[in-house]
Parts: C-alpha cells; sequence; structure tokens
C-alpha cells in the first residue's frame, strides 16, 4: 500500500523541534556543538559528495561563508540539532574553505541519490530559502521584511507584520476508463518523457474539484470528483507544493488538449504503463521514483480494479 509517510522527500522526517525556534540562546550554541549537523546549499542546489549523498558538515560549516543565511530543521533521533545555510548565488567553490569536497548539484539529481532523511531536510530548507528569497518585502506595508524564528517566519521591521511559508496544494491525477489510463506531455520535457496531469489548487475549491477541473480543462476529460480515489501526498520544494495524488475514473474518452497547456496525451493500457514504469516501453518513458507521479502510475498499472 502507497503510504505518503514514505513517499520520497517526505520519508523518515526529524523531530522539527518547533519549540526551539524562538530560543535564541540555545540555537546559538547548538549550532556549535560537536554533533551539529549542518547541510549547504546554494540557490537551491544543495552540496554533495563525490559519490552523490548529501554532504554533512559540523560547525566547520559556519567558516564556509560566515553570515550566509541559517535555518533550524530540527532534531535527529538522537537530539543532534540539524541546520541549513544557504550560501550567496555567486558563491566561489574553486577558491573556498570546501573545494574538493564535492559539488552544488541539482535537486532534482541530487535527491535521487541521497538517504531518505537527508532528502527530506534538504527538501524543507530549499522550499524555506527559495520562499525567503521571494519574500524580502511586506506585503502589507512594502517594508523591509528579516528573518526570525530560526528561518520559520518573516516580520516586517516597519510595521511588525508576520509572514508564514506558504505551500501551494497541487492536484496530481491520473484519469481512468476501462484497462487504460491517461497520460500527457509538455512541450519542453525530453523526447517520450509523459507522465500524470497537474494543476493548482483555486480558492473555493477542493482539492478533488481541481483534479476534476484540471483533466477538463487540458485534456477535455470529464470526471465527477466525488469518485476521486485518494493515492497519497509528497511535499514538491519547486518552489513548495505539496503534490496531492488521485485516481480519478473518467466519463468519456474524446482527448481535447489545450495547447497551452500539454503537447499531446494519449490512452494507455495498464500493460503499456507496466512497460513505461520498467522502462521496457519502445517509445515512452516516465517520471522516477523520486516524484509522486511515478507512484501513483505505479499503483494503477499494477494492481486489477
Amino acid at each position: 500500500m502507497t503510504n505518503s509517510n514514505d513517499m520520497p522527500l517526505a520519508a523518515k522526517p526529524i523531530n522539527r523541534a518547533a519549540h526551539r525556534r524562538t530560543d535564541e540562546a540555545w540555537l546559538e550554541q547548538a549550532i556549535l556543538r560537536e554533533d551539529a549537523l549542518i547541510l549547504l546549499l546554494k540557490a537551491g542546489e544543495p552540496f554533495v559528495t563525490a559519490e552523490g549523498g548529501l554532504y554533512w558538515f559540523g560547525p566547520e560549516a559556519l567558516r564556509v561563508s560566515p553570515g550566509s543565511p541559517r535555518l533550524f530543521l530540527g532534531e535527529d533521533k538522537a537530539g543532534a540539532p540539524i541546520f541549513a545555510l544557504d550560501l550567496p548565488p555567486k558563491f566561489d567553490l574553486a577558491g573556498s574553505l570546501i573545494a574538493g569536497a564535492g559539488e552544488f548539484s541539482d535537486f532534482r539529481q541530487a535527491a535521487a541519490g541521497m538517504a531518505a532523511m537527508d532528502a527530506n531536510c534538504a527538501s524543507t530548507a530549499r522550499s524555506l530559502f527559495l520562499w525567503h528569497q521571494s519574500h524580502r518585502y511586506c506585503a502589507k506595508c512594502g517594508g523591509a521584511n528579516g528573518v526570525v524564528e530560526a528561518g520559520w517566519k518573516a516580520q516586517c521591521a516597519n510595521c511588525g507584520a508576520e509572514h508564514f511559508p506558504r505551500t501551494d496544494p497541487v492536484a496530481i491525477m491520473l484519469a481512468v476508463k476501462d484497462d487504460r489510463a491517461l497520460i500527457g506531455r509538455q512541450k519542453f520535457w525530453p523526447p517520450g518523457f509523459m507522465s500524470c496531469l497537474a494543476g493548482f489548487c483555486e480558492p473555493g475549491e477542493t482539492i478533488e474539484q481541481a483534479a476534476a477541473r484540471e483533466l477538463f480543462e487540458e485534456a477535455g476529460i470529464l470526471c465527477d470528483p466525488s469518485r476521486a480515489e485518494y493515492v497519497a501526498c509528497q511535499p514538491w520544494p519547486f518552489p513548495s507544493s505539496l503534490m496531492m495524488g488521485f485516481i480519478l475514473p473518467a466519463d468519456n474518452e474524446d482527448i481535447t488538449v489545450d495547447s497551452k497547456e500539454l503537447e499531446s496525451a494519449r490512452w494507455v493500457t495498464r500493460a503499456e504503463m507496466r512497460d513505461i514504469i520498467e522502462g521496457k516501453h519502445a517509445e515512452l518513458f516516465c517520471p522516477p521514483p523520486t516524484a509522486i507521479a511515478h507512484h501513483i502510475m505505479k499503483v494503477w498499472a499494477f494492481r486489477s480494479d
């Protein structure tokens, strides 16, 4: 059975220890502890080892780029504090203290080689740092925002307004009819790459209604949201979404593609979907296991309705 707690980027989360976020004295001491764990990011890219895993530093990380924004992520099972540092986009790795130790890597690529807890920590840090970068100014008065509560809140220095990190709900879904499922592709994807359809939830609608609406808007497929089957959800730090996966029975078969959203869409049989997932299809391939789309497709492909 697919479970959100086992989903890549969400599996084996740490104790967020939210009660520590307002304790400045504790935080200043914790990041200097010998057992402190610190990860580095630059422009959303994590610093990884030559083997591809997340590179964990101790307090020495503070000397790599003094003054870089920091985030308290929480504590591991042994109680060790976990932090993340956001290095400047122009940080010169070649001339730094960590030259030769590893490299900054594209998050999608790097996440596939990380341990479950590491991927969760890096994903959380990426979302928060990107949110702060896009929320430097107060939406109420235009004043400069300051980072407070160990990175989990922004507060305006002028009017005092508090701003909290947002998470955007996204429906990602597979329409199915009889022994076939609908998959589609965007024009900038690699040739042969196809996936589930997806779209953001709008104000005033449920996530199931969003799934049905997006299927009709993008592909002309009618579905009853009351028949939507929930599969699982996954935090997705691009920049800060919560992907909610569904399977919906379709009421029609004729596809009408919205060319602004999709390049193409097609029905595939269950046997074809299995080949796609296993990398055996002669023409098509799908997202890797790090993406929830892979798991939604797999749930349907390997069961008998």
